[in-house]
């Protein structure tokens, strides 16, 4: 599920907006009177606090054409950017932002205009475009004085990034917010971007101290919109972590807030939110009425997360209530969605790689053409030598060539480092979370066509979080290193592990029926049980908690795999821990 984050920082305090509205028309000035600039300052002063004021001083002052400076004239033009973003014409908003990149002559404003177009490049899945202008950008922000500009476009930057696979990179540039500022004391947008980009890692927890923070802070600069943007994605964790009830009441709680906005991005959360939760809570009707509306904001070619979720809801309901006919219509939009979600994964992935690809290759060519330069000037010289120095300048030669080859073996050696590093865990050396679910899916589609058996089985290590805070991180990376090579020595060959996050993990087991998946689950987490982590004289013990799903009940659906082996998971971490757990379908097969 994807979350949404708005990133303007023109806003000022309520009371001057209203000091300059009341100014305005005390002295009953307009734009063609010579008060241009007031009016534009007016403007983005109230551009997401009361938009519709916003679209009705930005349509006045059109209207009323007046005389502009070259300045004014840039400034209108980057307010109509902006208003076009906020009303989904993104297309056209970033043919004006180039331009005012291109043209404005006016640092400060091309550096605003560089950061929506990042977000725009990033909401039109250009990932690509993204992370080449992502390299620019930074190059501007050492150029970049004004502190409101370069507070916005760090904000671009990280929720780019972030809707663009790169939540780690996007975490650090939310926390470099802080340091520049404008209002000096202003946390609630540095602690809001963190969040969101900290729920793309997959590894946040509900309940993390953080979401407190950042509440705190938005509520006091009486900030409705990253407010409620912190509570959806708290309630969205809760659900997802088998908290249903307490992620419905936030989502009760925020809801006239939100519709007030009538912000699509924030709506269409909500909807689609509420409805999981309902779900979870086994009011099914309710759910199936929340996914209908969710559906209802999209159009016939869209293809997104949102969506994808939707279909599932309204598939699992139509599955219950024995509709097999709206099951099967919903399970294939459903397969449409989440194979489009997966393409859009690779997607990302691959325009990283290629970009950093780019970066490798070029720096080569220009340490060549350098190279090449240089070996020209020692020839000129070495033409009006003796044969001596001819000699030497052979010699000078072949020195160069040697570098230049050595250049390109150390390249080609951090091309393939880096190409290692995208499909694996670089602490552990497993496979990482993307490259286990794009083998997984590779897996299931060849063991579908031969119909064979398969099991997912997901670990969870038990009470980690202590050990961390006991020990310290150092430790626990150690740890987890320790609990990869015990897994490992019970695995067959052919058999894939990888790292989900944090202490998760996922093992796939091709051609094994249920019974041996189960065996095999028992067998690590006994072997973990009776081995310990032996790190800087410190002992450390580690238990594991495990779920297993197999193809025979699940079926080789990867989403309906992983929500049978999670469930199963959750039954072992609620009856005790340090256990292994079969999917509901196992254990009602067993009962019966």
């Amino acid at each position: 599920m994807r979350l949404f984050l708005l990133s303007d920082r023109e806003r000022t305090v309520l009371c001057r907006v209203l000091a300059v509205l009341l100014a305005l028309v005390a002295a009953g000035t307009s734009s063609t009177e010579g008060s241009v600039d007031a009016f534009i300052a007016t403007a983005k002063n109230i551009q997401l606090a009361d938009h519709p004021r916003f679209a009705a001083l930005l349509a006045k002052i059109h209207a009323d054409n007046p005389v502009l400076t070259e300045t004014q004239r840039w400034q209108l033009r980057y307010l109509d950017a902006w208003e076009n973003s906020y009303n989904g014409r993104y297309s056209e908003a970033l043919v004006i932002y180039q331009d005012i990149l291109d043209h404005s002559g006016d640092p400060t404003l091309a550096a605003r205009a560089m950061g929506k177009m990042l977000s725009g490049y990033a909401f039109n899945k250009r990932y690509e475009d993204v992370f080449s202008l992502a390299e620019r950008a930074v190059a501007v922000l050492d150029h970049t004085q004004d502190p409101v500009a370069r507070f916005a476009l760090l904000t671009d930057l990280s929720q780019s990034l972030n809707f663009s696979g790169q939540p780690e990179i996007a975490i650090r540039y939310a926390r470099m917010m802080a340091d520049v500022d404008p209002e000096g004391d202003n946390m609630c947008v540095p602690i809001a971007t963190e969040i969101a980009a900290q729920y793309s890692t997959h590894t946040f927890s509900w309940d993390d101290p953080l979401f407190k923070r950042g509440i705190d802070a938005c509520e006091s600069k009486k900030d409705p919109v990253f407010t409620n943007m912190i509570l959806l994605t708290k309630s969205a964790l809760a659900i997802e972590q088998h908290k249903p009830a307490e992620g419905l009441a936030i989502l009760d709680r925020i809801a006239p807030s939100i519709v007030k906005t009538n912000f699509h991005a924030a709506l269409t959360s909500l909807t689609e939110t509420r409805a999981q939760a309902l779900y979870a809570l086994g009011r099914d009707e309710e759910a199936r009425l929340a996914a209908l509306n969710v559906l209802s904001m999209y159009g016939n070619a869209d293809i997104d997360g949102w969506l994808r979720d939707a279909y599932e809801i309204l598939y699992n309901v139509a599955k219950k209530r024995g509709d097999a006919s709206a099951a099967l219509d919903y399970f294939e939009k459903f397969s449409e969605q989440d194979h489009g979600h997966l393409d859009d994964e690779r997607a990302r992935a691959l325009a990283y790689q290629t970009v950093q690809q780019r970066k490798l290759v070029d720096k080569v060519e220009s340490e060549n053409l350098s190279r090449k330069n240089d070996v020209l000037r020692a020839e000129q010289k070495l033409a009006t030598k003796s044969l001596e120095i001819g000699r030497l300048y052979i010699a000078l030669l072949v020195i160069v060539v040697l570098s230049v080859v050595l250049w390109l073996f150390r390249v080609r050696r951090s091309r393939r480092r880096f190409e290692w590093l995208a499909h694996h865990d670089g602490l552990t050396g497993i496979a990482n979370h993307q490259h286990f679910m794009v083998e997984l899916e590779a897996a299931l589609a060849d063991l579908a066509r031969r119909r064979a058996p398969g099991c997912v089985i997901l670990l969870d290590l038990d009470h980690f979080k202590l050990v961390n805070d006991r020990y310290g991180h150092a430790v626990g990376d150690a740890v987890l290193q320790h609990v990869v090579e015990v897994c490992r020595a019970c695995l067959r060959r052919g058999d894939l592990l990888g790292r989900l996050g944090g202490e998760e993990f996922g093992v796939l087991l091709p051609d094994c029926t249920p019974d041996e998946g189960m065996r095999i689950a028992e067998d690590m987490r006994e072997a973990l049980a009776q081995s310990s982590a032996h790190v800087d004289g410190q002992v450390v013990s580690c238990l594991t908690s495990a779920g297993v799903s197999s193809t025979q009940y699940s079926g080789y659906s990867l989403k309906q795999l992983r929500s049978d082996a999670d469930s199963a998971l959750y039954v072992a971490k609620r009856e005790g821990r340090n256990r292994v757990a079969a999917g509901m379908r196992e254990r009602s097969t067993l009962q019966a």
